[in-house]
């Protein structure tokens, strides 16, 4: 009767939920998920690179963005009833951690930022385990995902430069072997190609989405090619952030010598000095999205189409027309 699926007289389902109103009983989950073979929990992998899925790494320049996600997915999840489970297992007995999830009788799983066509990725599409990826591409019977249109975002940026009469673009991209960072890459280049303007190689800088490594990279580059470049876009908005401290120490101004583009749209943004031009990815498309597809592939046990999540220019203070 309380599960609702057992016919009972009104007089005596009365009783018995008085009986349970006045004793202040409350279901067995367990005992309930082994009859009804579910668990109502999700399962959510943060996979930051080689470290597996532990929380320490969330707190990187390079993962900021996901803070956001991460909040609208909890959001999300406990509105549709359900919990979230964290499992800290290594990466390399990754066998062993989707046999945990299966003991568990984990609902479904999301998983973060994965490297494409990796083990885990491979590993969860085989484990016939309900799976959205967020930001990377996986699909299978029972898995799809959600990713952002890097490419037209980062042709986004280039055009918006482009019009302001800049030509020689500098940009800041992630690790060669990440899917996002090849997809902003081939954005900025399909922008350039577009437009008839070359791609001068030295201008491609790999910072690995790290506002350190950014800043590095940008010092390495104003030493060598300082001048030759009027713009410059970066992968990411804390990329960004790096690039514009190097500018700064070297009195290079943003935007009347160079200006800055950045990719995610992350809260600090207005706050930056000064205000930081960039693309905001429809970040409810991602999170929102990921949770809702999941929850349709759980109940319905069936494939999902993929989502995209578009991107928009959001002009601020960083970018202006060339000067010289």
């Amino acid at each position: 009767m309380l599960t609702g699926t057992t016919r009972v007289e009104e007089e005596t389902k009365q009783r018995v939920l008085a009986a349970i109103a006045a004793t202040g009983y409350e279901p067995d989950q367990i005992a309930q998920s082994l009859v009804q073979q579910r668990s109502r929990t999700i399962a959510l992998a943060l996979l930051l690179g080689e470290g597996g899925f532990s929380l320490s790494g969330i707190g990187q320049s390079r993962f900021y963005f996901y803070l956001h996600i991460l909040s609208e997915i909890e959001r999300e999840t406990a509105a549709a009833g359900y919990d979230l489970f964290l499992p800290s297992h290594p990466y390399s007995d990754f066998a062993r951690y989707v046999s945990t999830l299966k003991t568990r009788r984990v609902d479904g799983m999301i998983m973060i930022a994965p490297y494409p066509f990796e083990e885990r990725v491979r590993a969860m599409i085989k484990s016939n385990i309900p799976t959205l990826f967020v930001d990377a591409v996986g699909q299978g019977p029972r898995a799809s995902y959600v990713m952002v249109d890097h490419i037209g975002g980062c042709r986004q940026a280039i055009q918006h430069l482009l019009a302001l009469g800049h030509r020689r673009i500098a940009i800041l991209t992630g690790e060669k072997d990440n899917d996002p960072a090849s997809q902003r890459l081939l954005g900025y280049q399909l922008a350039l190609a577009e437009a008839g303007v070359g791609m001068d190689e030295k201008l491609v800088l790999h910072a690995g989405f790290d506002r350190v490594e950014a800043y590095e990279a940008m010092v390495a580059l104003l030493k060598a090619y300082c001048g030759e470049f009027t713009a410059i876009v970066a992968a990411s908005d804390m990329m960004a952030i790096g690039a514009l401290r190097a500018l700064r120490e070297q009195g290079i101004r943003v935007p009347e010598d160079v200006s800055v583009v950045g990719f995610d749209d992350i809260d600090l943004c207005p706050d930056i000095d000064p205000p930081l031009t960039t693309i905001r990815p429809d970040k409810e498309v991602l999170a929102q999205g990921a949770v809702r597809k999941l929850l349709d592939i759980i109940e319905n046990n069936g494939p999902v189409a993929p989502s995209i999540a578009s991107t928009q220019l959001v002009q601020r203070a960083s970018t202006g027309p060339v000067l010289h």
